[in-house]
């Protein structure tokens, strides 16, 4: 079958890639280019390395792009890259992902790095780590895999998500513990013994619907909206943290840009003590640390 790119002919690899940047682009898709390069690699079994090499070299496309073009017909509806090509890549971690479960940002990285750093300075030979509400399982699986010393245990409560939480746990690290729980009883067994908290809760206000289609139309909403001010889970996540981290320990929360001051004001009303917000890579604040008392 002749590609549609060129009628007649097979194209070359980066007029395919051309016309399938412009269909991107015309959808609103952020980064065409690179969605369009990460799908034709996907499609074609190759590394985005070498399918840029090929495209370099006026490498011929391959006779059949109907995979392929399916593909960029599909992201173009704005499902998800990462839906498409079955990974979320996540610090060095290449994550199963798929609809149920929220696709891990490349911002979450800089959480899962003060919890490891947090976790790094406890003198403990084996630390306890607890991610509540881990999804696919991201930041438990950093944690557990760049701290290898440190006993790491993760919950979720969503069917779909514990599946995807799973599948990668078996993958990365089976001697995470994965529990299927919701976060406000997790874990009673590890009260006053665990030495990092962390957690990436659902945080955007009820009204405050995003505007990426990505988001809005394929991540969970039990993954993504928090109550009214959006702070219902944080407020659960302080008491819990209060009943799980030992004096000393450390508590990690992800949230929007604009939450930080009043989330430092709930967690110093519950005692917590060095209440700190920390920006990301784009210097946005995303992240609150706490320690226990």
């Amino acid at each position: 079958m002749t590609s549609p790119h060129a009628p007649g002919s097979p194209a070359d690899l980066s007029a395919l890639l051309r016309g399938a940047t412009a269909t991107l682009a015309a959808a609103g898709v952020p980064t065409p280019d690179v969605d369009a390069e990460l799908l034709a690699a996907h499609a074609l079994s190759l590394t985005r390395g070498e399918l840029l090499a090929a495209a370099l070299r006026g490498d011929r496309a391959p006779e059949d792009t109907a995979t392929f073009d399916e593909l960029i017909r599909r992201r173009a509806t704005r499902e998800p890259l990462q839906h498409l090509t079955g990974v979320a890549p996540f610090r060095h971690l290449e994550l199963r992902v798929g609809p149920g479960v929220f696709v891990p940002r490349p911002e979450t990285e800089m959480v899962a790095q003060l919890a490891i750093d947090a976790l790094r300075a406890m003198p403990d030979a084996e630390p306890i780590a607890v991610d509540l509400g881990t999804g696919s399982g991201a930041l438990a699986l950093a944690m557990a895999t760049e701290v290898p010393q440190a006993r790491v245990h993760a919950a979720e409560n969503a069917v779909d998500a514990y599946i995807w939480a799973k599948e990668n746990v078996a993958t990365h690290a089976p001697h995470v513990r994965l529990a299927f729980v919701d976060l406000a009883d997790a874990f009673p067994e590890l009260d006053g013994t665990v030495a990092v908290l962390v957690s990436n809760p659902p945080y955007v206000p009820d009204a405050a619907i995003p505007r990426d289609p990505e988001v809005r139309l394929w991540d969970p909403p039990s993954a993504l909206y928090g109550g009214e001010d959006g702070l219902d889970v944080v407020r659960v996540l302080s008491d819990v943290g209060l009943r799980l981290l030992r004096s000393g320990g450390t508590l990690v929360i992800e949230h929007g840009e604009w939450q930080g001051a009043p989330i430092r004001a709930l967690l110093d009303a519950a005692g917590w003590r060095a209440c700190a917000t920390h920006p990301d890579l784009t210097l946005r604040d995303r992240a609150t640390t706490a320690v226990r008392p």
